[in-house]
């Protein structure tokens, strides 16, 4: 008995250090794991653990590494923004992981909540579809794709003969299409919630089979509806033009030229394609550094990789969206102001200011999708609102000085 004793303690002893030694993100997804790779109704605990492991974890879905440069210029620091209000409460109020605040720049502020750091990657949602936007111009510039007029199914053999024949691909990256898609995260029924489970029995991918059967809805060009469903196919079609992953063809024209911080990843789909209408796990500063590398006009050495008014069109309002002052670019939310923004679900967000030369990246874990039902949304334009404000009352004062 008294040896049974002693194995039990050993025994007790090798766990506690293999449970040490895992790391407190492991140890955290042990405790709270996901037993399925739909995230949208996954647990609030499950999410928060989740969200910084999903390029980690094979069993639920597989990622591609997206290359950074082998060195990295640091962020050059600036003084600390001085602030009206209370960051850590509205940190923990909104469920932030990450916050960096770039102006002309210059690292202004930067804060990290839900056991999160500089060092780790988190899940951008869609947030990547202004990425995916941004190689749409790269393979233009390439001359992959010809002309934003080209018929959708000149690149996507598939699509030859459904809804989307006659649709171009201006029209897909301005979300006006005309073919039915309900993105309704919280209706298991939607589309976003099935399109990624679909099983093509016609020899596609799950992607093309799954999109090819929906109706038209409207005629091309004249309505926007948000489709999430299209931007993946955007995916399919700069994959099929350029012959390139996406993962790569983003390494190549701007994470490693640019010198983002860390090496990155991107989610896959079960045919072992991107999902480019989501999901790029990086770090907060690499977002941010997205943000700058367009707001310098996407340039790498003086020449950007985009067409000369690839950036004017891509970031204004191309399309209402039914909200005044707001509309929809390529792939990017526009507004009146001249800011447009890069939202994912659940909190993330690209935030760029041209008139302020500021540049806010944020990763969140909200509540819910849409941060509506807990305020998390309308928190978060309050504090982007909020820190240019900071930048406005240090301008003035700097003026009076």
């Amino acid at each position: 008995m008294r040896k049974l004793g002693w194995i039990a303690i050993g025994l007790v002893f090798l766990f506690g250090m293999l449970w040490w030694t895992v790391g407190s993100d492991w140890r955290r997804l042990i405790l709270s794991a996901p037993t399925n790779a739909d995230v949208l109704f996954w647990r609030v605990d499950q999410r928060d653990a989740g969200f910084r492991m999903m390029d980690r974890v094979p069993f639920l879905i597989d990622a591609r590494e997206i290359e950074s440069a082998a060195t990295s210029d640091p962020l050059k620091v600036g003084p600390p923004l001085q602030l009206d209000f209370d960051l850590e409460a509205y940190m923990a109020q909104n469920r932030s992981a990450g916050i960096v605040v770039l102006q002309d720049g210059i690292l202004r502020l930067e804060a990290y909540g839900l056991d999160f750091d500089a060092t780790g990657r988190w899940t951008s949602f869609s947030v990547a579809k202004s990425v995916t936007s941004t190689l749409v111009g790269a393979a233009v510039k390439d001359g992959y794709i010809k002309s934003l007029e080209d018929p959708v199914s000149n690149y996507i053999e598939g699509l030859k003969g459904s809804a989307y024949d006659q649709v171009s691909v201006e029209q897909l990256l301005t979300m006006s299409s005309g073919v039915a898609w309900n993105e309704d995260y919280e209706d298991p029924n939607s589309d976003v919630a099935k399109f990624n489970t679909h099983i093509a029995e016609d020899g596609l991918s799950n992607l093309v089979s799954y999109m090819r059967a929906l109706p038209r809805a409207h005629q091309a060009g004249t309505v926007w509806n948000y489709s999430t469903g299209e931007t993946n196919m955007i995916g399919v079609l700069v994959r099929e033009a350029t012959g390139r992953n996406l993962s790569d063809y983003l390494a190549e024209k701007i994470w490693h030229p640019y010198g983002m911080q860390q090496d990155a990843s991107w989610l896959l789909n079960a045919d072992g394609t991107e999902i480019s209408g989501c999901c790029i796990q990086a770090a907060t500063r690499d977002f941010a550094r997205f943000g700058q590398f367009i707001l310098e006009g996407a340039q790498i050495d003086g020449v950007s990789i985009v067409p000369e008014d690839w950036l004017e069109q891509a970031t204004t309002t191309r399309l209402g969206i039914g909200r005044e002052g707001a509309g929809y670019g390529y792939q990017w939310w526009t507004f009146d102001s001249g800011v447009y923004v890069a939202y994912g679900i659940f909190g993330q967000a690209i935030y760029i200011d041209p008139e302020r030369r500021l540049v806010i990246a944020s990763n969140s874990s909200w509540k819910s999708a849409m941060g509506v039902r807990d305020g998390e949304e309308s928190g978060q334009e309050a504090f982007h609102a909020a820190i240019a404000q900071a930048f406005d009352r240090e301008q003035a004062q700097a003026i009076n000085e």
